[in-house]
């Protein structure tokens, strides 16, 4: 039976734990994998531009000795042409699977359900798995333990926060959780987290305090207007300001490294001295993302 990832909670600790491992051994033994996806192609349908995304899974899935095909949904006109449903049923007689980068979370779902092979959500409206694994295998780098850590989220309470919020759960991750008001995450995305939180030994805390951020091991943070949104940023930046990932909170909060998925915008949401500082994790989240994936889609395309 296919299996999909749209988000993490329906995944065990030790199925993470186990995703998590593969990516470090993929990383650390690459010559091992060089023909694991041997004959396989993955088809990429992108709603929205990417750097990151993009390249991590097209050069991932080369150095695994397969296949990636992308598509530009907006550039090659597919949205509209014909029914998700329709879309999802031609590549699965194609493909060995779908890599989807989409507005709507929605479309995730349509897509997964009307295709035999495993969809994988490259980023939505409401999640972003591929970028929460990512981060968490950057931790396991740093921390021996990853219960033992405690990451404060810094600004608005989006699809990253979500997915760092899930996994982070699932692995017993202290999280803090620091919005404007109005800008919390989703209530019941959190209520997910809370639940699963009494089962790993997670601590998750949310609050409007940036003040109140103490013995913290990292922060992290995203920009402060997601993608497609419209917002203006001066709407906004006062709102955000005291949100801005710098040295000065660095120091306050007791933050050993600093994080942020990127696209960064200097100096608005993160300061550039702390991008280029010696704390930053910035590029090694970004590398990650490659060998995340590739344990993700290895997993997915395994025999069951």
């Amino acid at each position: 039976m296919k299996q999909d990832l749209l988000t993490f909670t329906h995944w065990t600790q030790a199925d993470i734990n186990t995703l998590l491992d593969t990516a470090l051994d993929i990383k650390t033994y690459p010559g091992k994998y060089s023909s694991a996806l041997a004959g396989k192609s993955v088809v990429g349908l992108f709603e929205k531009p990417s750097l990151r995304t993009r390249v991590s899974f097209d050069i991932g899935i080369n150095k695994l000795g397969g296949h990636f095909l992308y598509l530009d949904m907006a550039g090659d006109n597919l949205a509209g042409r014909e029914s998700g449903k329709d879309m999802a049923g031609n590549l699965g007689c194609w493909a060995d699977a779908i890599v989807a980068r989409v507005f709507k979370h929605s479309t995730l779902t349509t897509l997964a359900d009307n295709t035999h092979v495993p969809v994988i959500n490259a980023l939505c409206d409401l999640y972003h798995p591929c970028q929460a694994l990512a981060d968490y295998l950057a931790l396991k780098e740093k921390f021996a333990d990853l219960t033992q850590v405690h990451l404060a989220y810094l600004g608005d309470g989006n699809n990253v926060c979500h997915s760092l919020m899930i996994v982070g759960a699932i692995l017993g991750v202290n999280l803090t959780i620091a919005t404007p008001s109005g800008y919390e995450p989703d209530d019941d995305i959190t209520q997910w987290c809370q639940h699963q939180a009494k089962t790993s030994g997670s601590n998750i805390v949310l609050t409007q305090d940036v003040s109140s951020l103490k013995d913290v091991d990292v922060l992290y943070t995203d920009t402060w207007i997601s993608m497609g949104d419209s917002t203006p940023l001066e709407q906004i930046k006062s709102q955000f300001q005291p949100f801005q990932l710098n040295s000065e909170l660095m120091h306050s909060a007791g933050a050993k490294w600093a994080m942020h998925c990127q696209p960064a915008h200097r100096d608005l949401e993160i300061t550039t001295e702390v991008v280029d500082g010696e704390q930053s994790l910035l590029l090694l989240q970004a590398e990650n993302r490659m060998h995340a994936q590739n344990a993700i889609l290895l997993w997915l395309l395994a025999d069951k």
